[in-house]
């Protein structure tokens, strides 16, 4: 055949040749191992488009080492990532300027060496070899040599450059939006075909399955029937103002809450499941008193917060800190700082307010949500911006080196704000 032909027809280099080649460089082959390699470039029928050159960093070999699997995460109109079980990294295409050859079995020079090779290590190991050859008066003296032939697999020209980014969360939030629980009487409304599993959003969402647990918890989601739901906002307040309730009505303390009370307790009220599903989201183990629970005062505070400030209403500080405080549940506190990412404090007008500003729904462009954040207030300090721009940070670019190049800083009374470049 016309593939046996061109095989057969493929020049084989010579151990001459090799001599040849050597005199040619002006090199000694008395300096030289005795194995020659001679590597050969691919023929057109080798299909090797299959491969590809990733740079891998120390946590990614570390994670290959260990027998884990590192996954291409990218839609349609998504740039891609790399995903290993613990972290997230852009992926980018970079040239290389030399060309680099993958060569299978390729042997390095202590293995091409019939006699030990001099190395720091090994000291004058081969100086013996090395004297008895060049104390030879001959120029021809023989040195025995053997021809191996090597195929190349493929030459690279360029290669995946990787840099690790924060998982990119949003569209977990917008997938589990569209189809929000608000109890068992509204489920006919559910268009069943955006219903998604567990395994199929840790597909689909470009992060390791480590942040993507992370992900499921910061939208307090929960499995129902087999498939990751979210509460619609006014039923998941409904029912977990109902589940506090229960703390004075059992005269419980604050961390000696009872699960299987709880749930009970509401049954007939809300599902089993989504109560449950609740309870193990707003509550952590009690350190105190084993088999009880205490709630996350965060996110108790959190969700409360969000019910007074609708969008569109102003607070005065005083007004809102004590709505808020009256609405907690006995013991519990609420703290400026667990407003961080829900709402912001306005001091522009002549009177200071607070008033909501929820992340999740601002642009996930950078441009469109500095214009954004500017629109909606005209200077920020640095803490005020961080939870509206941590999502942009990477382990090398931090909030101050985004605003540093988005936006422009002025000092008033000895306080640094950020306003808009433009």
């Amino acid at each position: 055949t016309s593939h046996d032909q061109s095989k057969s027809s493929r020049y084989r280099r010579t151990p001459e040749d090799v001599k040849t080649i050597v005199k040619h460089a002006k090199l000694d082959e008395r300096q030289l191992t005795q194995l020659t390699q001679a590597l050969y470039y691919p023929s057109a029928d080798i299909a090797s488009d299959n491969l590809r050159l990733l740079e891998l960093d120390a946590h990614m070999a570390e994670q290959i080492r260990e027998g884990q699997t590192l996954h291409f995460k990218g839609g349609l109109n998504e740039k891609v990532v790399l995903c290993t079980d613990e972290r997230t990294y852009d992926v980018k295409g970079a040239e290389i300027s030399n060309s680099l050859l993958l060569v299978p079995d390729l042997k390095f020079a202590s293995a091409t060496s019939t006699s030990p090779l001099r190395s720091p290590r090994t000291g004058n190991a081969n100086a013996s070899l090395e004297r008895s050859l060049n104390d030879s008066t001959e120029d021809e003296l023989e040195v025995p040599r053997t021809l191996e032939q090597r195929p190349l697999l493929k030459v690279f020209h360029e290669y995946f450059e990787c840099r690790e980014i924060k998982p990119r969360f949003r569209k977990l939030g917008e997938l589990l939006q569209l189809t929000r629980y608000s109890g068992p009487e509204n489920e006919f409304c559910i268009e069943r075909k955006l219903l998604f599993t567990l395994p199929q959003l840790l597909d689909t969402v470009q992060s390791s399955r480590a942040q993507f647990m992370q992900g499921l918890q910061q939208y307090r989601a929960m499995e129902l029937d087999g498939h990751m739901r979210v509460m619609e906002y006014e039923y998941e307040y409904r029912t977990v103002s109902l589940m506090l309730g229960l703390i004075a009505e059992n005269s419980w303390a604050l961390d000696e809450i009872e699960r299987e009370e709880t749930i009970n307790s509401l049954q007939g009220i809300a599902p089993e499941a989504v109560v449950s599903g609740l309870f193990d989201i707003y509550t952590r183990p009690s350190e105190r008193c084993p088999g009880r629970f205490e709630y996350q005062e965060s996110l108790v505070a959190r969700i409360v917060a969000q019910n007074i400030l609708q969008p569109g209403l102003r607070f005065r500080n005083e007004e809102f800190m004590r709505t808020w405080q009256e609405a907690m549940p006995e013991g519990m506190s609420c703290e400026p700082k667990y407003l961080r990412g829900l709402g912001i404090c306005d001091k522009e007008g002549a009177q200071p307010c607070i008033r909501s500003l929820a992340e999740e729904q601002l642009p996930t462009n950078i441009n469109d949500r500095m214009r954004s954040l500017f629109k909606t207030k005209h200077k920020w300090t640095l803490e005020e911006m961080e939870p509206y721009m941590e999502c942009f940070t990477t382990p090398t670019l931090s909030v101050s080196t985004l605003l540093a190049k988005h936006a422009r800083s002025l000092t008033e009374g000895g306080v640094r704000y950020y306003v808009s470049k433009h």
